[in-house]
């Protein structure tokens, strides 16, 4: 069994609206050839996907949002917004008592998670009709930007 790993992003995100991609890769540093990334894919598509790759083999997948930029001005912002959140992230570890409150919070966070996967099930993968009518609606999605 693999990892899987994605951003936790509140259910008004406008990025789960975004095309999302698949990064693959070697799960230790024992393994090393070059990550295969896929996609796009809607966001459901893209975890299922991955999911179902994990579940049987020892790899490293990354669900993410693509990012549709337009211009080197778009990108640009898009970087200093993720250092942005990078440096107030670092603040907040700092800031953090290190023998705080963990227990409450990671309960809280492990119950809130399960809750929105559906108990740990696993989703069942898209179809490859469930993918192309998926990449309908993303060039539809990323045509009307």
């Amino acid at each position: 069994m693999g990892a899987l790993m994605t951003l936790d992003l509140p259910a008004d995100s406008p990025l789960l609206g975004l095309p999302w991609i698949i990064t693959f890769g070697p799960l230790g540093d024992l393994d090393e050839w070059e990550p295969v990334v896929c996609g796009p894919y809607e966001r459901p598509h893209a975890l299922a996907l991955a999911e179902a790759v994990v579940a049987e083999e020892q790899l490293m997948a990354v669900v993410e949002p693509l990012l549709p930029a337009l211009s080197p001005d778009e990108i640009r912002s898009e970087i200093a917004a993720a250092q942005v959140a990078a440096e107030d992230e670092a603040r907040q570890v700092e800031g953090a008592d290190l023998y705080g409150d963990f227990e409450d919070v990671i309960d809280e966070e492990l119950d809130a998670a399960a809750d929105e996967a559906g108990h740990g099930e696993p989703a069942e993968p898209p179809d490859e009709a469930e993918v192309r009518a998926g990449w309908t609606r993303i060039a539809a999605l990323l045509t009307a930007k």
